[in-house]
């Protein structure tokens, strides 16, 4: 007898609401039109709507913020909407990742093309889907075991940072400073106000207090030691 959500027995395409394992989606979703967006979180299917122009406007400093970090960190890496298979149930496309190299010792490894694993930190921007990326989204994320969380929530403007303890995403408060800093990759510190206001340059001026700690430093040493080795 033939798997339940098998390719052959669901329906030639991709609907909102569906049921469905991670293998199913993903053959369904390679069949789709192109432009399709379609993600499988917990085991249902999301189709959100188009990207907007607040969207895209807000996920800009989000992605310079990572890559800065990426720029000055050989053996990370940052992505933009790239599909991450989380598990059976999960395949998503965050805003944003940032993963340490598979080579260098990271969580993730690379599958025809894809994210397979738990990135050590995830971002998403948030405006029609705020109940999802703060809900079922972090569900997944808790489960797959992403180290930190960031959500970039618009109407109202907010920012969000969850990390791992002991198995469970929890919120985590702003530092005196009014800064976060992101224990996933050692030095990255997030000014959430100039991520809201898309001050770049602050970003990166924060950014650089974190890099010039001596835990971005080990850190770096500890990553150029697996790009050697890989070599």
């Amino acid at each position: 007898m033939s798997r339940p959500n098998s390719v052959t027995d669901s329906p030639a395409m991709l609907i909102e609401g569906q049921r469905l394992d991670q293998p199913t989606f993903h053959a369904l979703y390679e069949a789709m039109p192109p432009g399709t967006r379609a993600e499988l979180v917990g085991g249902v299917v999301y189709m959100p709507s188009p990207v907007g122009r607040a969207h895209g406007k807000a996920q800009v400093p989000v992605i310079v913020w990572l890559s800065y970090y990426a720029e000055n960190t050989p053996g990370v890496e940052v992505l933009d909407n790239a599909t991450t298979i989380l598990g059976w149930k999960s395949e998503l496309q965050p805003d944003g990742l940032l993963r340490v190299l598979p080579e260098c010792g990271g969580r993730t490894s690379n599958e025809r093309g894809f994210v397979r694993g738990a990135p050590e930190l995830v971002i998403e921007v948030s405006k029609a889907t705020r109940y999802v990326d703060l809900g079922p989204k972090l569900a997944d994320y808790e489960q797959a075991g992403v180290l930190e969380y960031v959500v970039r929530a618009l109407d109202p403007d907010e920012v969000f940072l969850f990390r791992q303890e002991q198995g469970t995403l929890i919120e985590r408060p702003l530092d005196e400073d009014g800064l976060y800093r992101l224990t996933s990759f050692p030095g990255l510190r997030l000014d959430p106000q100039a991520l809201i206001e898309g001050d770049t340059r602050r970003l990166r001026a924060v950014a650089d207090l974190g890099l010039a700690t001596p835990e971005h430093a080990e850190f770096v040493a500890r990553l150029g030691e697996g790009l050697a080795a890989s070599s």
